[in-house]
């Protein structure tokens, strides 16, 4: 059984940082991409920053520039690191991890945890 455990959200004042780190367990036996979502209350679900086995990585445009996505395999850990934060950015962040070597793919999903950027 694949579990991912987040942490590091909290209430942080616009243009400032927070650090969000997804710890997985399991056996990772596949090839996988790793990503941030979030979901805003009223809002649909989105991906916010993606990570590959092998490094690429990939941005939704409303947080290319001031978000890094990356990951300590050693830890089995992924992070994504948010500088210069807006009120918009206030949402409820979700680690997610697909298993793409497997037909069909497997999607695992953390607990969440929510993210609050006072203006």
């Amino acid at each position: 059984q694949v579990q991912l455990v987040e942490s590091g959200g909290g209430l942080v004042q616009a243009g400032g940082s927070l650090r969000l780190s997804c710890a997985v367990s399991g056996s990772i036996f596949s090839r996988n991409s790793m990503g941030w979502y979030r979901q805003a209350p009223g809002k649909q679900r989105e991906l916010v920053a993606a990570i590959s086995s092998g490094g690429s990585t990939n941005y939704a445009d409303s947080v290319k520039g001031r978000f890094t996505i990356s990951k300590d395999n050693p830890k089995n850990t992924v992070y994504l690191k948010m500088n210069s934060l807006k009120s918009e950015d206030t949402a409820v962040y979700y680690c997610n991890i697909d298993l793409i070597g497997y037909n069909p793919p497997r999607r695992y999903w953390g607990q969440g945890t929510q993210v609050t950027v006072s203006s």
